[in-house]
């Protein structure tokens, strides 16, 4: 019995994406970017809800963490898969798919009447999410070119940026709002008209299409692509909370052969003329090896850096969710304009506008620890908004122009298998780098007196600085014409 589901291609009549053909090309780059918006702002708003959350359903600290990091588990473990589907099933079709699994989940969370029952519906949203990303990737990168392409590309860029450092003041002000007496159920429910919208509006714009490569969808290679990513993302996202206990050890040794089988099988799918997962052929390009490297340590910087300013701001120095969202936002306000000039910058500079980016983080992330040493957890801190500035200037110059430098000469056979492994290397950067700066800032905090957040905070901003850095020095390896057209 054969491992692979011969599979059929798009239905007789189905449209077939021409670059620019498919409705107004406004509207399809809103559908796709609003899809981001969404995944990332339920990243990172969660943490937010948490006191309301765990006083409302009485959820225990092992609940909570599962309602944190369930998503992250299920969009870490299924993108791969996820976008040699929309390669073979239709890119359009597997987005829709995911936003109306992700609209539902995000319905399921908002009503949840127990732990256990958020918790489903969050590992939900996370496979909704798996399915919805590398298609959104794939249809930016095969139906719009030139300065159309740039365009989409700076749009979904800004969507992540305004998901990830807007997110914390959103979620702030939906639970100060208390809409309808929702409290903390509005941070899900926001998702439920967005996606109904985009699910009415996408077979009016976006045209479909897929790969013309051999059909076949291999099951093995999918459970051991899976649980080998399982393997590295649970212990790291789990493991430092629960003390290292040997599971979480296990788990990563187990990753090891996981992965390494899966290689091998997709290796020998591909020599056989058979389908393989994943076209092991993509890393013969510099450009996507090497930028798959620098989206894993970028965001690994970037994950952690989040959750460290949290940290440092709500527990060190007593801040609401609402206060330390409002500071929060000067990342957003240095990356919203950063993020419009960045093409700009990348016509001129090339590849190196990537350099640029990291060590302006690099920079800001100096600024804020220097800050932060000056004035401890009781000084004024309006006086944190300059190097929050310019770390987010920095972030937009390096988010926007790396995902098109990655994915410019990738063939569109291969567009939504690759976008899938450049998302799983983000989600998976963002749980490594939050593992490393968790042994780093827990472990000079000590028992967690408020004065020692500041310590802790300094220590862990100079390791992401490092990370920064090693990023830009990484990108000189990329050939140099790697830059987004």
């Amino acid at each position: 019995m054969t491992s692979e589901i011969n599979t059929r291609p798009a239905e007789p009549g189905a449209a077939v994406a021409e670059p620019g053909s498919a409705g107004p090309a406004l509207i399809r780059m809103l559908i796709v970017v609003s899809g981001m918006f969404m995944i990332t702002l339920d990243f990172f708003v969660v943490n937010v809800a948490i006191p309301a959350t765990r006083t409302d359903l009485h959820a225990g600290t092992a609940a909570i963490e599962f309602i944190v990091s369930g998503f992250n588990l299920a969009y870490a473990a299924g993108m791969i898969t996820a976008g040699r589907l929309g390669d073979l099933y239709g890119r359009r079709r597997m987005f829709a798919a995911g936003m109306a699994l992700f609209t539902l989940a995000s319905l399921a969370a908002g009503w949840a009447p127990t732990p256990g029952a958020l918790i489903g519906a969050r590992v939900l949203q996370g496979v909704g999410a798996a399915v919805m990303t590398p298609q959104m990737l794939a249809i930016l990168n095969t139906s719009f070119t030139g300065r159309q392409r740039t365009r989409a590309f700076t749009a979904f860029a800004l969507s992540m940026g305004v998901g990830a450092t807007f997110g914390q003041l959103i979620g702030g002000v939906l639970i100060h709002l208390d809409v309808a007496g929702l409290g903390w159920r509005t941070i899900f429910l926001i998702n439920v008209p967005i996606g109904l919208a985009a699910l009415v509006l996408m077979p009016k714009v976006i045209a479909e299409s897929q790969g013309t490569g051999r059909p076949g969808l291999d099951l093995v290679g999918a459970v051991l692509g899976s649980a080998g990513l399982l393997a590295i993302v649970l212990p790291l996202v789990l493991g430092r909370e629960q003390g290292w206990p040997v599971w979480s050890w296990m788990c990563l040794c187990a990753a090891v052969p996981l992965l390494a089988g899966f290689a091998v099988r997709q290796h020998r799918l591909e020599r056989h003329g058979r389908a393989p997962l994943i076209s092991l052929s993509l890393f013969q390009d510099r450009a996507f090896s090497v930028g798959v490297v620098l989206v894993l340590g970028f965001f690994a910087a970037m994950a952690s850096f989040m959750l460290v300013l949290a940290l440092y701001l709500q527990d060190g120095r007593g801040m609401s969710p609402l206060d330390s969202g409002l500071l929060f936002g000067a990342l957003g306000v240095g990356y919203v304009p950063a993020a419009f000039a960045a093409p700009r910058l990348a016509e001129r500079l090339g590849k190196q506008v990537l350099t640029v980016g990291a060590l302006v983080v690099a920079a800001g992330y100096v600024l804020l620890a220097g800050t932060v040493h000056a004035i401890g957890v009781s000084g004024a801190s309006p006086l944190l908004m300059a190097g929050l500035l310019v770390s987010g200037a920095g972030m937009a110059l390096f988010a926007n122009p790396v995902t098109p430098t990655v994915l410019a000469r990738v063939a569109p056979d291969h567009a939504a298998a690759s976008a899938g492994v450049l998302s799983t290397a983000q989600e998976c950067g963002n749980a490594l780098g939050v593992a490393a700066i968790g042994v780093v800032f827990f472990g000079v905090l000590g028992h967690g007196h408020p004065a020692s957040y500041a310590h802790a905070f300094e220590w862990g901003v100079a390791l992401l600085t490092a990370f920064t850095v090693a990023v830009a020095v990484l990108v000189q390896i990329l050939p140099r014409a790697a830059a987004p057209d």
